[in-house]
């Protein structure tokens, strides 16, 4: 048992190291002005990330391990505080970017800080490393929020900078998306949920049997092809197509199209990471919200899967495709397809038709740690099958993300289902 645990200390601690340092790369082509830079309420600067994840180990395990633990500075614990009340006050979110100290200097000082007060309990984690791989997921998701909020904030520059210069990008996508077909999945009383191998989120469970009628659902993802048909159907002015909240959303917004893109001379033209270039018409769409999902749907004489349906197919497709950790920072064309199913994982994040509601049996854990998920079953679309932002290890079939139904600078696409033919209404 010794060696089990040794074994069990040693891989936590090398994965510790990994996602670490993947986001101090992610970081790593940003300057000190691109790190404080917040250009929406909804939006965080790298530099508070940086600081954030840091302060989510400080607090939840090493303070959690030792009674006596005093903190790396006093006032961290207020400014990169997220929303754990039960933890204390915080500093309001949509005033992050007005952080200047501590420096983006101070800021690393201090996760290389934290960092080294870690190392004896990753040696010897005991009861905590459950914690510390929670801390590890909660960084992930923080390396992709990095990636969104930093494309968003370099979008509001007029010099349209790109946040990193890299051939692949440059000589990457053109070609022709696949043909769309209907997959029809059968009626069937199965179950949903992670079924405790492995790590999830707390929200991801319990495990239960839900009833799925029969449904189709299409092949691959809406591309921006067929998105760019929507807008030229006039999808945006038809009030017959949207949803009541998302008509007034796009009115207030003046919505015409997906968030980053602009007409140019020669058509659409997409800010993407990697700068300004025409839009991959054969790529799947990206950063729209849930009721322009909706509409196009409408408009398609089709509809959002349940995430119910979604994830009982996505049972038959491994975990494949673009991944932050690959380069991959947009996604690509279809290129593969795994039992009829392609694009499943690691394109753009999917819309579903599910409100964020728990799980029957759902309890959120005790103390400050149920503040992660459960108090914001309120107001919320699912979204499943992570995004080309989205670490590898991070993704799997179970994942419920959720954001409000007008989000758009999240990479957010769209998946067409349909009740099958010939079934009553």
């Amino acid at each position: 048992m010794e060696v089990v645990a040794r074994w069990i200390d040693d891989a936590l601690a090398e994965r510790y190291t990994r996602v670490r340092r993947a986001t101090e790369r992610l970081a790593s082509p940003l300057s000190p002005e691109d790190c404080v830079v917040q250009s929406m309420p909804d939006a965080s600067p790298t530099k508070w990330h940086l600081g954030h994840t840091a302060w989510f180990f400080e607090t939840f395990v090493l303070a959690a391990a030792d009674p006596t633990y005093r903190p790396v500075h006093p006032s961290y614990a207020f400014i990169f505080n997220s929303y754990y009340d039960a933890v204390g006050t915080r500093h309001a979110r949509d005033r992050r970017g007005l952080l200047t100290r501590p420096s983006l200097d101070e800021v690393r000082a201090y996760r290389g800080e934290i960092d080294r007060r870690m190392r004896p309990l990753l040696e010897s984690s005991g009861g905590l490393a459950a914690v510390i791989e929670l801390g590890l997921h909660h960084e992930q998701q923080h390396q992709e929020l990095l990636l969104t909020d930093i494309h968003h904030a370099l979008a509001a520059n007029p010099l349209r900078p790109a946040y990193r210069d890299d051939a692949r990008a440059r000589s990457a996508g053109g070609g022709d998306a696949p043909e769309l077909r209907w997959l029809s999945l059968p009626e069937v009383v199965g179950a949903i949920g992670h079924d405790g191998r492995g790590f999830a989120f707390d929200n991801e469970g319990p495990r239960h049997k839900v009833y799925v009628a029969p449904f189709r659902l299409a092949s691959r993802l809406v591309t921006a092809g067929e998105y760019a048909a929507f807008i030229d159907d006039r999808g945006y002015e038809r009030p017959e197509l949207w949803l009541s909240d998302g008509w007034a959303a796009r009115a207030a917004a003046e919505w015409s199209a997906p968030l980053f893109w602009e007409r140019g001379d020669g058509g659409w033209i997409e800010y993407t990471l990697d700068g300004a270039r025409p839009v991959d018409m054969a790529a799947p769409v990206a950063h729209v919200s849930f009721y322009e999902a909706n509409a196009f749907a409408r408009w398609a004489g089709a509809r959002l899967p349940t995430e119910a349906e979604w994830e009982i197919a996505a049972e038959m497709c491994p975990v494949d495709g673009n991944f932050v950790e690959s380069g991959a920072l947009r996604p690509v064309p279809a290129a593969r397809s795994s039992h009829g199913l392609s694009q499943m994982f690691g394109d753009v994040w999917e819309w579903t038709a599910s409100a964020y509601q728990p799980y029957p049996g759902y309890r959120p854990p005790p103390g400050a740690l149920g503040e992660y998920n459960g108090k914001f079953m309120c107001n919320q679309i699912v979204l499943r099958g992570g995004s080309c932002f989205t670490p590898r290890s991070h993704i799997r079939a179970t994942y419920r993300n959720f954001f409000p139904p007008g989000a758009r600078w999240q990479m957010s696409g769209i998946r067409l289902a349909d009740d099958e033919p010939g079934r009553a209404s």
